[in-house]
């Protein structure tokens, strides 16, 4: 396991410069602060697992950052506040605020060092319990032999430290399945690093990745703050061509090193990395979101299929009560509960923006608030608002009033609109969706009315 790492905030230098020689001797990875604004930059650089912090300071006062930071506590860094003047209306006044503990100078070694154990093992007991709360909802939801199957596989792969890749539709959840490994892996204790591969760019993307050397401000990367637990690169398709190489560089020599530093470190994460659907059959070619092959092969060394919401639409029920729940308690808002002719028309609803849709949809409906009962009526106006082009969706209670042939004319209208939309345009694709032959598609397509010509033919296959 990597060193905790400490950060030291105190205005007097021969008081700094020794807790952080103590510290370093012990084995800790020890950052230090003058004052408040160098404190906050060291944690926008990097999340320490502990603060040491003085309170009597010429600029902003150790109390005021306390209170700054206190929403931050409860995420797992403790802060322990140091005072040669302290008093018992200070001690409370940290307390409150959330302070794990108060020294006092002249410092006792001894007792520092005790206190420090402690303050570290309460605050990895609180990221693993913050952890639990805030991810119950990673587990994937369901009783399909969909979901059943995906736990099972998501559950094996979590025991293996190969590099996973995780490809699936935009919404399916493939983040919170990257996360569930990690929770069910031996790493659940240590970070999980998020990096959105469409925010790198060539020019910094060696030093958000590796991180710079000392003399060039001292900045730890992304691989460096995951230490020994996982760093997920959310789509890879979307990393810049200088970032692919980086990472396969990484993945081919187990190592890397700081930007102007000659320093050689191992790589001690575990990577995980979403990609789209088509994701291994475009690597190499010169299609957009296009992943190098040679990267690719580094980073599927196990891979795990994401579903859509539309293949286990039957735990649809189940993942409307499990959202409303998970709002509820989390933000505080008035409970509402889905009508049974409401669940079985969002089983019935195709889902092109997946469980991020879902739980959208489930969010809007409780903070807009109404009477208990969530009603078909209230959900075909909802999807009416949201759908596209006005809402078109594919089931109309107006169809009733149609001949059969008028009614299957605008359901075919309605339906084959909505999957080449779920297909990007690409009436390629939309083909193998439907199950039917190309040429007749685009008669079909044709006689019913539905433009497809400015997305045709979009190296779909």
């Amino acid at each position: 396991m990597s060193a905790a790492r400490i950060l030291v905030v105190d205005d007097e230098a021969d008081i700094r410069d020794l807790v952080k020689d103590i510290l370093s001797e012990e084995g800790y990875d020890v950052d230090a602060a003058a004052n408040a604004a160098e404190a906050r930059a060291a944690r926008a650089r990097q999340e320490p697992d502990l603060v040491l912090l003085d309170i009597w300071m010429p600029d902003v006062d150790g109390i005021t950052l306390l209170r700054e930071w206190s929403t931050g506590i409860a995420d797992g860094c403790p802060v322990v506040m140091m005072s040669g003047h302290g008093t018992v209306d200070t001690a409370v006044e940290a307390t409150r605020l959330g302070a794990f503990d108060f020294v006092e100078k002249p410092l006792s070694l001894a007792k520092l060092l005790r206190t420090v154990e402690r303050a570290l093992d309460a605050g990895r007991k609180r990221r693993i319990t913050g952890r639990l709360l805030a991810n119950a909802g990673a587990t994937p939801v369901g009783k399909s032999r969909v979901i059943q199957q995906l736990r099972t596989q998501l559950s094996k792969l979590a025991s293996t430290d190969h590099a996973l890749l995780l490809s699936g539709e935009v919404g399916a959840g493939r983040s919170a399945f990257a996360r569930y490994v990690h929770e069910q892996s031996p790493r659940a204790a240590r970070p999980f690093v998020t990096v959105v591969a469409s925010a790198l760019r060539d020019g910094d993307a060696e030093a958000t990745l590796f991180g710079r050397a000392e003399a060039e401000g001292g900045a730890a990367g992304l691989l460096e703050q995951a230490a020994d637990g996982t760093l997920f690169v959310s789509e890879i398709g979307d990393l810049p061509p200088a970032a692919q190489r980086l990472l396969l560089g990484v993945l081919e020599t187990g190592s890397y090193s700081r930007l102007g530093e000659s320093r050689v470190r191992p790589l001690l994460a575990r990577m995980i990395a979403s990609g789209r659907p088509d994701v291994e059959n475009t690597a190499g070619s010169d299609a957009p979101g296009a992943v190098r092959r040679d990267l690719l092969t580094q980073l599927a060394t196990v891979a795990a299929r994401i579903p859509a919401l539309r293949e286990y639409s039957e735990d649809v029920p189940e993942l409307l009560r499990h959202y409303v729940d998970r709002l509820v308690d989390a933000e505080g808002l008035r409970f509402r509960r889905f009508g049974i002719a409401a669940q079985n028309r969002l089983r019935n609803y195709p889902w092109p923006g997946n469980v991020q849709e879902l739980r959208t949809l489930v969010h809007r409906l409780l903070l807009r608030g109404g009477s208990e009962e969530i009603a078909l009526e209230e959900i075909e106006r909802e999807l009416a608002a949201s759908g596209p082009s006005g809402g078109d969706t594919v089931v109309k209670q107006d169809l009733l009033a149609l001949g059969l042939r008028e009614a299957r004319e605008h359901f075919e209208r309605a339906y084959l609109t909505q999957q080449l939309q779920l297909c990007n345009g690409k009436v390629g694709q939309l083909a193998k969706r439907v199950g039917m032959e190309r040429t007749h598609l685009y008669r079909k397509l044709r006689a019913l009315g539905v433009d497809f010509r400015a997305a045709t033919d979009d190296g779909d296959g």
